[in-house]
């Protein structure tokens, strides 16, 4: 596990300093505290961070092929390469290290660009064709692990955090508008967007080839058609479906450090510890973390799986000291990302990093599995007939506008009069500005707002170009490719890796998921009740059915109980502030509405009020931090977001330069 970090000319003239790929390292310390290679030839300078999981005496990076004419960066697993090497080695590669890092660049000799069909896990690469002189980057299936990248100045730059190029490329922190209206309709910014204009990601399931200043992007995976496959009976589905998972979770103990699993209490989580409790060698090591709320915390669950399982548990109590996390974790992401969940997340790693350097968790379960409450109200409202043909335009155009803000029924009411496919995306969203939201945001931001692209754009294009047959694994398909990638796993990651720990998730296994996928969707979701068949497979692995068989928690965080006790009141006094206000996004009115309603148990507003302090946190603790002049916001007029300026933050690093010879 690492972070990765370089850049690439777009000409041969241009010579690539290995100073400046050691200043994009040091930004990324964090992800890896273990060590630190750079190479640096030509037009090409690679560096990465590294956290030694596999091969700790060899395997450093970069890591090259035998005629040292090509050059590989990586983050992440591969989890099958003994076989992989062993293939290759049979057609006559020959191999310097044990790591699972060598493999990609044997197999780009093999196979070329496409060598990362051959590719199973989680990763994120940079690779170096000295003779072709060609950049390959390639992203994970899911999304696991982040890319990010940029062309300016005629070069190409990559890494794994947005902060590695902004340590050497200041230029390219100009804000991107289409970003932050994304951010406030779902609280994080989905693929490819970035917070900033001339900075994207690498989306999940793709590769970049960068040559001669000609950048190509093609998709390379595809989740298959969905709802197709029918099991003759339930035995023959679990008993393939166990299979399958006991495999992948094989797969991800594979490690040469301790090993554990992050625990919630969950179904997902629990049973993927009782097929490692049976598969591991070592006892299972369990972490998990406790609310003192009693409708947030499921701790008692995680113990009950543990104690069933003979885990060696390890469990924290979270007190809400709640600004000193939210400061905390803004200072360290560079996009705003308003899933409170990451806070609890947090705190379960620093505790798991304690113990153990590799953790599996339960991550992918809701999304293949159709675990989502929203799923069934999506299912049940789209059946809901109760406007006629035009009367739900007419509603959202002429009434819904008049109707007051802190109706009770009033975001219902709106949902109701949309085409069915649009009242999932308007149950997904948390501000919509242009639509449903408005009375919070100023006139100035709303007239700019409306002459944008929809942020539901690329949702409607995943909806209607979607391998599926049925609604519910429409929205199955959608989540996979918007929140799982954009809010989860960006979630995991970035927490995982602020206490260098890396997170390996079995359910994101790509075949098993292909296999999940192509379940009719009966197998899923029957008689409303959510995960039907994964609940039977916990109960046959020996998952307690009292952990099963109750309501589901989700793992977050008491925001609505914390938020009107203290000291949470004197953190969200920050949104009215003279500075808050002054940016130009919102309305006092709009915000001291929100807040006053949560504070008298009027109306839940926790997860606006969350997403609205994290936005005006990021600006404070990231954007203004380092009074970097360069790192500047771009909305079309001053008065709608005043000039911020931008953090970068050089860590120390031990500095190993690799130059080619």
């Amino acid at each position: 596990m690492c972070g990765i970090a370089g850049l690439i000319g777009s000409d041969k003239s241009y010579v690539a300093d290995a100073n400046e790929v050691h200043r994009m390292c040091q930004t990324l310390v964090h992800r890896g505290p273990d060590d630190e290679g750079i190479f640096a030839h030509g037009p090409a300078g690679l560096g990465m961070r590294r956290l030694s999981i596999i091969d700790l005496s060899t395997g450093r990076q970069p890591i090259h092929n035998e005629n040292r004419d090509t050059w590989v960066v990586f983050n992440g697993e591969i989890y099958n390469f003994p076989s992989l090497r062993q293939r290759l080695a049979d057609r006559g590669h020959r191999f310097y290290t044990n790591s699972d890092t060598e493999v990609i660049v044997h197999a780009y000799e093999e196979y070329g660009s496409d060598c990362v069909q051959e590719l199973h896990g989680m990763f994120a690469f940079a690779l170096w064709d000295q003779t072709r002189q060609k950049l390959l980057l390639a992203r994970d299936r899911f999304g696991e692990k982040p890319l990010y990248y940029a062309i300016s100045g005629g070069r190409l730059l990559f890494a794994s955090e947005i902060k590695a190029m902004l340590a050497v490329a200041p230029e390219l922190g100009t804000t991107d508008p289409e970003g932050v209206l994304s951010f406030f309709y779902f609280g994080y910014i989905p693929d490819p967007l970035t917070a900033f204009r001339q900075i994207r990601k690498l989306s999940p399931g793709h590769l970049l080839e960068f040559s001669n200043g000609q950048t190509r992007i093609r998709k390379y995976w595809e989740l298959p058609a969905h709802g197709l496959y029918e099991p003759r009976s339930e035995e023959e589905c679990l008993e393939e479906m166990e299979q399958r998972l006991t495999e992948a979770v094989r797969a991800r103990l594979v490690s040469d450090v301790p090993l554990g699993a992050l625990l919630s209490g969950g179904v997902d989580s629990s049973t993927m510890v009782a097929l490692m409790s049976r598969t591991s060698s070592r006892r299972v090591q369990t972490f998990s973390i406790a609310f003192s709320s009693a409708d947030f915390n499921e701790a008692s669950h995680a113990r009950a799986v543990a104690e069933k399982f003979g885990t060696e548990h390890h469990e924290l109590l979270v007190d809400p000291q709640i600004e000193e996390t939210a400061h905390m974790l803004t200072r360290s992401l560079e996009e705003p990302f308003a899933d409170s969940s990451m806070v609890p997340t947090y705190h379960v790693c620093r505790l798991a990093r304690q113990h153990v350097t590799v953790a599996l968790a339960g991550d992918g379960g809701d999304e293949l599995f159709a675990g989502y409450d929203r799923y069934r109200t999506y299912l049940r409202h789209r059946m809901l007939p109760v406007f006629p043909p035009g009367g739900g335009w007419l509603y959202r155009k002429f009434v819904h506008p008049r109707v007051p803000a802190e109706w009770r029924g009033r975001r219902f009411l709106y949902n109701l009069s949309l085409p069915r496919r649009e009242r999932y995306l308007d149950g997904i969203s948390i501000l919509p500005a242009c639509v449903r939201d408005r009375s919070i945001f100023s006139k100035d931001f709303l007239s700019w707002a409306d002459k944008q692209p929809s942020p539901y754009e690329t949702f409607y294009r995943h909806l209607l170009n979607n391998p599926t047959s049925d609604p519910l694994s429409e929205v199955q398909y959608l989540d996979v490719k918007t929140y799982l990638a954009g809010d989860i796993l960006t979630k995991v990651d970035r927490t995982s890796m602020a206490t260098s720990l890396e997170v390996r998730a079995p359910f994101l296994d790509h075949t098993f998921a292909e296999w999940a996928a192509r379940l009719s969707p009966r197998w899923k979701m029957r008689g409303g009740e959510p995960k039907y068949i994964l609940k039977k497979l916990a109960e046959r692995v020996g998952v307690p059915r009292e952990v099963i068989y109750r309501r589901k928690q989700g793992f977050s965080m008491p925001l609505v109980h914390w938020f009107r006790q203290d000291p949470s009141p004197a953190l969200l006094d920050i949104l009215q502030e003279p500075k808050t206000i002054q940016r130009g996004y919102f309305t006092p009115d709009g915000l001291r509405r929100r807040l006053t309603e949560h504070r008298t148990g009027w109306r839940d507003r926790s997860w606006e009020i969350w997403q609205l302090l994290i936005f005006e946190l990021w600006h404070r603790n990231f954007l203004e931090l380092a009074r970097q002049p360069s790192l500047t916001t771009s909305l079309p007029s001053p008065s709608v977001l005043s000039q911020a300026v931008g953090s970068v933050t050089a860590i120390p690093s031990c500095h190993t330069i690799m130059a080619a010879q």
